[in-house]
């Protein structure tokens, strides 16, 4: 077993201890994943995030939440109407009618009457 000299490892553009020895590259799913965060969100892929798996999953962290800015982004998720729809059952209430346009108050609604 071969000894590594911490003189090899340097640091990543995105906080990442990376030796070249034990560096992998992106995969495929991680490629198409960020191609797709950038072209909805208008910015293009930075060539060194391409070439590292970690480098490729530091910049998807940092811009996923950048793409998800839509007309529809604030509404809540399925699992969440489902949740109220199923808790207002139990409880014999309706969900009210604004909680399905804003995700925060769907939230709020969910905690309240759990």
């Amino acid at each position: 077993m071969t000894r590594i000299e911490t003189s090899q490892a340097r640091p990543s553009n995105y906080g990442f201890q990376t030796n070249d020895y034990y560096r992998l590259p992106a995969s495929e799913k991680q490629l198409q994943f960020a191609r797709e965060i950038a072209r909805k969100a208008g910015v293009t892929l930075p060539r060194e995030a391409e070439q590292d798996r970690h480098a490729i999953s530091g910049w998807i962290s940092e811009n996923k939440n950048a793409a998800a800015k839509g007309q529809f982004s604030n509404y809540p998720s399925s699992k969440q109407v489902a949740f109220a729809e199923r808790i207002a059952r139990i409880k014999r209430r309706n969900v009210p009618d604004e909680c399905f346009r804003d995700r925060g108050l769907m939230s709020k609604w969910i905690d309240y009457n759990r």
